[in-house]
């Protein structure tokens, strides 16, 4: 039988969120393996490659730069200065009202910083690699998982056997360690699918985040680095599931057609810049954030729309919250009162940002054109008072 393996933590999911927290907690000093089954993608042109985009909100900065990987991830970063939402819902598909929150209203900082995901997997995989303590092994899943008071057991695919004082469960919306614990989901399914890609256009974004709102879901426009000398634009466009399947199915000059008249014209002529990658769209939370010896982190404890930027830095803010309590008491690392406490600051905050995203989403989905009107109606009277904008943005970033 072979002997068991006793790091501090043991990290069941290698995407973005469980990379980051293998490096924060790596950096801190603890011991820790972290897994996934499939070995992560970290070239842009692989076709297994995640096209879509990670907007690091200001707040998330502090937990990067702790885990050593903001010094990686700034030089490939784009600002997001401001946050455009344009509302294009008239008989046609041209802004009639176009509303500007710019992070200099309430910061010095941008509201964030933009990055391909497949980029992310790429400088957080070498930052690992640069951490004794931490060993990332890919293309090994957990198999079995028991806890106890005193540890959790987990078996991996590869035979070995793992006993350490914290399991922290990053492997996903289906996440195999929530279900080997026994905490369960409400899951929200809208019939929506978000399409993924990268475009090219002839006028700058000059920092601007733009959401264009029509029917179906937000069509948003987020800055990358220019390409070739070219403005450049991550682009999610997220629809009802037919309409999706039918855009990704279109040949690529009917579908780059389709989405320049989506796009309501903001940046000239869009050129269709990467392969494009279809995810579906659903709002989920658990029903608990912990176990014994175990927490919940990124979408193995929440799933929200991509709105707002919130998914991954709600991630990160699990991170950081964890990081926090484990060394505020060295002696209860991974206990039931640790774990307790983990659960009571995080999940309020998160039902709350789940519920309030769940709001904005249905808002952007909204095709009868009477409810359209309704809808740039709303927007343009929040955006005409100041104090409740500055405190929109605020909560956007999720500081007072």
């Amino acid at each position: 039988m072979l002997d068991r393996e006793t790091p501090d933590i043991l990290i069941s999911g290698g995407g973005v969120a469980g990379l980051c927290a293998a490096a924060a907690f790596g950096s801190a000093g603890y011991s820790v393996i972290c897994v996934d089954p499939a070995p992560p993608v970290t070239d842009g042109a692989d076709a297994g490659a995640d096209m879509r985009t990670t907007a690091f909100l200001q707040p998330s900065v502090d937990l990067l730069q702790a885990a050593g990987l903001w010094q990686r991830l700034a030089p490939h970063a784009s600002a997001l200065q401001i946050m455009r939402i344009v509302d294009a819902g008239g008989p046609e598909p041209v802004a009639r009202l176009t509303t500007d929150f710019d992070a200099s209203d309430i910061s010095d900082q941008p509201f964030g910083w933009n990055l391909p995901n497949w980029l992310l997997r790429r400088e957080m995989v070498a930052r690992l690699a640069e951490l004794p303590n931490v060993d990332f092994r890919p293309g090994v899943a957990t198999r079995r998982v028991m806890t106890r008071e005193r540890e959790a057991l987990i078996s991996l695919s590869d035979g070995a056997r793992i006993a350490a004082r914290l399991l922290i469960a990053a492997d996903g919306r289906n996440s195999p360690v929530r279900n080997a614990v026994g905490i369960g989901v409400k899951t929200t399914r809208y019939g929506q699918k978000a399409l993924a890609f990268a475009v090219t256009h002839p006028v700058p974004h000059n920092d601007v985040s733009t959401e264009v709102h029509r029917s179906g879901g937000p069509f948003t426009l987020v800055p990358l680095p220019d390409r070739d000398g070219v403005p450049c634009s991550a682009i999610v466009w997220m629809e009802h599931g037919p309409e999706v399947k039918r855009l990704a199915a279109l040949p690529e000059a009917e579908f780059e057609a389709a989405m320049n008249a989506r796009s309501a014209g903001l940046y000239g002529h869009l050129t269709l810049a990467s392969r494009r990658s279809v995810w579906p769209i659903i709002s989920q939370i658990a029903d608990r954030f912990s176990a014994e010896r175990t927490a919940l982190i990124a979408e193995a404890a929440h799933v929200v729309p991509p709105i707002g930027a919130q998914g991954l830095n709600m991630s990160l803010a699990d991170t950081a919250c964890l990081l926090e309590l484990a060394q505020a008491d060295p002696g209860g690392f991974g206990d039931r009162p640790m774990l307790e406490k983990y659960h009571r600051r995080r999940w309020p905050e998160v039902k709350a940002r789940v519920t309030g995203i769940d709001a904005l989403n249905r808002a952007s989905m909204i095709g009868a054109p009477g409810l359209r009107d309704l809808r740039a109606t709303a927007l343009k009277a929040l955006y005409g008072a100041a104090p409740v904008r500055k405190t929109l943005m605020r909560a956007g970033l999720g500081v007072s």
